[in-house]
């Protein structure tokens, strides 16, 4: 796989472009700069990997805007060794990033053929990430608690299931709601239990599925 010197080209300005939109964790942008997009998208796409803007991927999913793919890690606080949860694996750039800042990646796809190309393209690319397949309501509760969960598809509500994989003082970060806009949230667990939650503004996922895994 080429990494050229016009993609690193392309990629510095895209991450410039996100500096200027308000991303301040210079850690974040610093991983976006490492991870070569392009990796991530069809042949069709190359010319376009790296518009701030989400590309189908296939099995009705996409890979999101790299703004937003920035805009939730700076939401995670992600420090290394931290451990992840990542609902939804998608092409796997998300999860990337997160391993790019140094953190311990677990994360559940639920289409089984997006989960197989996934899992032997980053198994090529060299990361560190524990993929599963599966329903990700139900998280990964042999590897819990959680640092922080990430939800990278529109949730109607966060499953309880979730949220008591999550350590006191971890992080939930989600885009929530029903309809074509969705607001993104973010949940801090307590040591008693209980949560805080903070909202950032609308954005727009494709929706989380749920009950069960899908060939």
């Amino acid at each position: 796989m080429l990494d050229s010197y016009r993609h690193k080209g392309m990629r510095k300005k895209l991450v410039d472009s996100i500096r200027k939109k308000g991303i301040q964790d210079e850690r974040v942008l610093a991983a976006l700069d490492a991870v070569p997009r392009h990796y991530f998208l069809d042949s069709s796409f190359l010319e376009f990997a790296y518009d701030d803007k989400p590309f189908p991927i296939g099995s009705g999913q996409t890979i999101s805007q790299p703004y937003t793919v920035a805009f939730q890690s700076e939401l995670l606080a992600v420090r290394p060794a931290h451990k992840i949860l990542e609902i939804g694996t998608g092409s796997g750039y998300q999860a990337c990033v997160l391993a790019e800042m140094g953190a311990k990646v677990f994360s559940i796809e639920r289409q089984r053929k997006l989960y197989l190309k996934t899992k032997e393209f980053l198994n090529k690319l060299g990361y560190n990430i524990r993929l599963f397949y599966g329903d990700g309501a139900k998280g990964v509760p042999a590897f819990a608690p959680f640092d922080s969960i990430l939800i990278t598809a529109a949730a109607p509500e966060i499953p309880e299931s979730l949220l008591t994989q999550l350590k006191p003082g971890g992080l939930l970060v989600a885009p929530i709601g029903r309809g074509d806009v969705q607001t993104m949230i973010r949940m801090r667990k307590l040591e008693n239990g209980q949560f805080e939650t903070e909202e950032f503004g609308d954005f727009r996922f494709v929706p989380m599925l749920q009950n069960k895994a899908n060939d």
